[in-house]
């Protein structure tokens, strides 16, 4: 064979065929590698993330107070650090002492609703005497056998003591969050300018581009999606004042609160509400205005007056979303299901500015 012919069988890029067959194998155990260590070191990712988010959030207003009124950032970044701590108590001491108050009455009040001949009790009845029966089958087959049963007795941690070290590494992981958050606001700025001038010169815009647009993306959502589930919020706490349920406020800030979880929120308020009128109302149809009020409201919400008034939808086809609230539920629990879409802002912008990546945002665009 001639060299002319050998020339024609090497690849044009340079690499032997062994290394590009072994190239997306490698990808791919480079991925499962960034995903079990996301996983394993959540409780330390996850305030980073968070963050960031939030040093992407309010840096502009940090940015703005120097220029405009001269405030130093160390003062403006301490302001708006303690700001977002005072909501976040606000909320939680709104949100706990009902929330356990309901948790002590919940039992009463389901006992109350299952107590009478109903067509649940019958049902009840049923199931209890069918699980009666195949009790008693199971005990006849196990004394007919000669073997007896071992017993094996699992000693499993309390759910309190499981609560409060949750409680415990979720504090924790707050207080990271928020001195993190505030050290970003402080330096934050110094600290891209120091990234960028270590990129090429020809990719130093995309950086700032992406640091730009995400800032940018992250404040219109959490505007546009704030302002419309303080709006539910609001008229759900009406409907429930309206329809005499017990703590309206408490509904009106638990709806708005679950908004912010895309599609599960709703559902999670839904099933809610449909619960608490169960318990507190006595029609069928009073326990039913409610929840399909919240149906009714939401539905008109987010499909017709969101994109109408703040011209915002998300340029990402709604199946991923639905998809990555899952994945990011399951990787972090409930803290990823609220940090599900707002990822997803950030790595659309990111796929969108960055070439080679284009046809994936393709793929996953509406």
């Amino acid at each position: 064979m001639d060299d002319q012919t050998t020339e024609h069988l090497e690849p044009e890029s340079g690499k032997s065929p062994a290394s590009a067959d072994l190239s997306t194998p490698i990808y791919g155990l480079f991925i499962l590698g960034i995903l079990y260590t996301l996983y394993l070191a959540h409780q330390i990712v996850l305030p980073i993330i968070l963050a960031v988010l939030t040093s992407l959030l309010l840096a502009p207003l940090v940015r703005k107070a120097s220029l405009r009124w001269r405030l130093p950032r160390v003062v403006s970044s301490l302001i708006l650090v303690l700001a977002v701590l005072a909501g976040i108590l606000g909320l939680g001491a709104a949100v706990a002492m009902p929330a356990l108050e309901w948790a002590q009455k919940a039992p009463e009040g389901l006992s109350r609703l299952l107590v009478g001949d109903s067509t649940i009790m019958r049902q009840i009845d049923k199931v209890n005497r069918s699980a009666e029966q195949v009790e008693k089958s199971v005990e006849e087959l196990s004394e007919s056998r000669a073997a007896k049963p071992t017993t094996v007795v699992l000693q499993a941690e309390s759910w309190r003591s499981q609560l409060i070290s949750k409680a415990r590494n979720g504090i924790a992981g707050l207080t990271l969050a928020l001195a993190l958050t505030y050290f970003l606001l402080v330096s934050g700025d110094r600290l891209i300018r120091n990234f960028v001038r270590q990129v090429p010169k020809g990719q130093r815009k995309t950086v700032l581009r992406i640091t730009h647009d995400s800032q940018h993306e992250i404040a219109r959502y959490l505007a546009v999606v704030g302002l419309s589930n303080a709006s539910v919020g609001v008229l759900t706490g009406l409907i429930c004042w309206a329809v005499d349920l017990p703590d309206p406020a408490v509904w009106g800030l638990v709806a708005g609160l679950a908004r912010f979880i895309p599609y599960l929120g709703n559902m999670l308020t839904i099933a809610l509400l449909g619960i608490v009128s169960a318990i507190s109302l006595e029609p069928l149809w009073m326990m039913a205005l409610a929840p399909l009020s919240f149906i009714l409201l939401t539905t008109i919400v987010g499909f017709f007056l969101e994109p109408w008034i703040h011209g915002f939808r998300m340029s990402i086809n709604p199946v991923v979303i639905f998809v990555s609230i899952f994945f990011w539920g399951w990787l972090w629990g409930p803290v990823g299901v609220l940090l599900a879409v707002p990822l997803m802002t950030i790595l659309q912008v990111i796929l969108k500015q960055v070439p080679r990546l284009r046809p994936v945002y393709r793929v996953i665009a509406r």
